[in-house]
């Protein structure tokens, strides 16, 4: 009897561990972005890569972890301001583009120099790390 208890007392805190953290990431979406952020697209792309230090964020709408980026990459805009350029590439409407940089998993931040990738980051990663990675190509 004791198992059963234990086995549905666990079940209770999952699933409002569960609910809780659904609350939490529903709320994602509804940051704002700051201006400085450029939106790219397959017109405007070779264009804002082509000088100086530019971090590319391909991301969707649908994904999750592409949202919880979004306070780290308006974070970085702001410190790293004229220093490199945070633009944005969205994957679903320029899938082309995405496949000659072969993305396959998002959110994948891509670092260029001049026009070149200098580095690649997968995931959610910290603004911390970011800052440093950018200015290790400055």
């Amino acid at each position: 009897m004791n198992f059963w208890y234990g086995l549905l007392a666990f079940v209770v805190i999952l699933g409002g561990y569960i609910y809780l953290n659904y609350r939490r990431m529903k709320h994602f979406s509804t940051l704002p972005e700051r201006d400085e952020i450029q939106h790219l697209n397959d017109k405007n792309f070779k264009t804002a890569i082509s000088e100086g230090v530019v971090l590319v964020d391909f991301w969707a709408s649908w994904c999750m972890p592409c949202k919880m980026m979004i306070p780290v990459l308006n974070d970085l805009s702001e410190m790293t301001q004229g220093k490199a350029v945070i633009a944005k590439l969205n994957v679903e409407e320029f899938q082309p583009l995405a496949m000659k940089f072969n993305i396959r998993s998002i959110p994948a931040m891509v670092l260029f120099k001049d026009g070149k990738e200098v580095d690649r980051f997968v995931g959610v990663k910290t603004k911390g790390f970011l800052l440093k990675q950018i200015n290790e190509v400055l």
